[in-house]
């Protein structure tokens, strides 16, 4: 199995996020700012767009303005001056300062050549006192439109804040639908943990099971679950994970984080016989795995981080890959490992060379006074691994880990999106 030169270039990457992340002090948020899956963030979950909060906190004016005439022709190409539908605010959700509703509404002119009518509702903004530079209409139906004054009165965190939007996934306006999955997956861990009494737990498991639902609300609706499911749903998850872990579109890593969170240690064996220590499963199933573990050694505390680290260690026997996990066991102050490091470094060939820089990160890390000969028995092996590996220690700041605790919603997660195969699948 081998890979093409971006794989190095995306694992070294990673051993450098990892590595700093465990050496600065106070640091382990700045990997949860940079991973794809962060810990302290909904820990699964990729934003599609800006929230509609987000969007008009970034503006001073926001209002529900009403269409007053049916909107203008597109202009053509020789227009000197194109001609802008008239509105009026209908209500308003920010900038009362700037603009009114009611008998003395405001009325103003922006650029739409949609297919609204007169009477029609859009969501609008603008910057202070700036009436020419409306953003593009977002047409409201008059339930999009209740749903849109109610945003402001929210409180801004917390999950009082997510038990509102809870009852718009999957709803039938894709608005809706939409901006209600982005404000969970920019949630605070911590605030989707508080909502678990509040969850729907039922329809969560529809909706996990429904083929249809898309790939990005399936991983949040496992992350859901694994915060208030029973231990009778980690057999469903179990069977969904047999059943759908060749299904690129089945979430495997939330799947698995989410039967780990159900099951407890009790899961470990199923994840590590199936994905870890099954030198045959595909790359990506593998990675999976090793990121639903880093979620469960980062920001959970339902499995003891020995039994975590446990299970990471099986990656290690595995050569192609060991560079993955390492950076995470380090973190971990793992150091039971140091001679299986020290000899995959030495028995390390053309398909393996990669894993070299992360050992000599985790030997710089080691707070053992012995690792400076060994990384000087390594050095008369590789010279370039090893300077690399202090390049990056000495951007760091130094070989500290700092606390490396497994629980708690404030750890990093060292992760990042799976490097890709050469064009030839090599």
């Amino acid at each position: 199995m081998r890979f093409s030169q971006s794989r190095w270039l995306a694992l070294t990457v990673l051993a450098v996020v990892a590595f700093l992340g465990s050496t600065l002090p106070g640091n382990r948020n700045v990997i949860a700012a940079e991973a794809h899956a962060c810990a302290a963030l909904c820990p699964f979950c990729n934003p599609v767009a800006l929230t509609l909060s987000e969007e008009m906190a970034t503006r001073d004016v926001a209002v529900v303005a009403e269409l007053l005439a049916d909107p203008p022709a597109p202009p053509e190409a020789n227009d000197e001056v194109a001609a802008k539908a008239q509105f009026a605010v209908h209500h308003v959700l920010k900038g009362a300062d700037f603009v009114s509703a009611g008998e003395n509404a405001t009325k103003f002119g922006a650029y739409y050549y949609g297919a609204g009518k007169k009477g029609d509702l859009f969501l609008m903004m603008t910057l202070e006192g700036d009436n020419e530079d409306w953003n593009i209409p977002i047409p409201l139906n008059e339930r999009c439109a209740a749903y849109v004054r109610e945003l402001p009165g929210l409180p801004e965190s917390g999950a009082d804040r997510l038990a509102f939007f809870q009852d718009y996934f999957e709803d039938e306006e894709t608005l809706l639908a939409r901006d209600a999955y982005d404000e969970f997956a920019r949630a605070a861990y911590e605030d989707v943990i508080a909502l678990k009494d509040r969850m729907q737990r039922q329809k969560l498991l529809a909706w996990i099971a429904d083929p249809e639902i898309v790939t990005s609300r399936r991983r949040l609706y496992l992350t859901m679950l694994g915060v208030c499911g029973t231990k009778d749903d980690a057999e469903a998850i179990r069977q969904f994970i047999a059943e759908k872990k060749d299904d690129s579109s089945s979430g495997l890593d939330a799947a698995i984080a989410c039967y780990l969170s159900l099951a407890g240690a009790d899961g470990m064996p199923f994840v590590e016989k199936n994905f870890l220590a099954n030198h045959d499963a595909p790359y990506t199933q593998t990675y999976s795995a090793i990121m639903a573990l880093r979620f469960h050694g980062t920001s959970e505390n339902r499995i003891p981080l020995d039994r975590v680290k446990q299970g990471m260690r099986l990656m290690l026997d595995r050569p192609q890959l060991a560079d993955l996990v390492i950076p995470d066991l380090a973190r971990w102050e793992d150091w039971t490992i140091t001679d299986k490091l020290v000899t995959l470094f030495k028995d390390a060939d053309e398909e393996t060379s990669w894993v070299r820089v992360p050992v000599v990160q985790y030997l710089l890390a080691n707070p053992d006074p012995k690792m400076a000969t060994l990384i000087s028995e390594l050095e008369k092996i590789d010279s370039d691994a090893v300077r690399r590996a202090k390049f990056f220690q000495t951007f760091g700041g130094g070989p500290r880990t700092g606390n490396t605790g497994g629980g708690g919603s404030n750890g990093g997660s060292s992760s990042a999106p799976p490097p890709t195969k050469s064009d030839d699948g090599k």
